[in-house]
């Protein structure tokens, strides 16, 4: 895999036209990116806890690289997510999908009467949901056990593998 950039910055301009192009839509909330590949383009981006109409977002880290969001769909399509499951220690996923939510929740401001985000990695209560979601925590940081699997099945073997740190 191709080596790729870790640092958080707001999107805009290019960024955002980026993004709307690896997603095929234009985002529907605030984002920074958080991860990029060697070219500079955004490879894993941080969603606001809300969109821009007020609507919860559960998701907080989303796979938008073209390379990875491939290998993790190839992973899924062969039972992946079961796979993943019947893998990874229950005890750690559930403390994994506490961890997520708590940091998520953390940026949601103290006075916020409405709605909330709910469940932890990619909104899911429990279990695994989404490879694309773990993966995405996992390479930004996170202590996700999901995400350290799916690195393993896709050929990612630390983080360092993943992304070149700025220095």
């Amino acid at each position: 895999m191709t080596p790729r950039t870790r640092a958080r910055s707001p999107a805009r301009g290019g960024d955002l036209e980026q993004v709307a192009r690896l997603l095929g839509r234009p985002p529907a909330g605030d984002l920074y990116v958080v991860l990029r590949s060697p070219d500079g383009a955004p490879s894993v981006i941080e969603n606001a806890p809300f969109l821009r109409d007020g609507t919860p977002m559960p998701t907080r880290y989303w796979l938008v690289d073209p390379e990875l969001r491939a290998a993790v769909s190839a992973l899924e399509s062969a039972g992946g997510v079961r796979d993943a499951e019947a893998a990874v220690d229950p005890e750690a996923l559930v403390r994994a999908h506490a961890r997520y939510a708590a940091a998520r929740d953390a940026s949601v401001p103290a006075d916020h009467a409405g709605p909330r985000p709910s469940g932890g990695v990619g909104g899911t209560r429990t279990g695994v949901k989404c490879l694309h979601a773990h993966l995405a925590w996992w390479l930004v940081g996170g202590d996700d056990p999901v995400g350290g699997w799916v690195a393993g099945r896709i050929g990612l073997t630390t983080r360092r593998s993943a992304w070149r740190r700025d220095r």
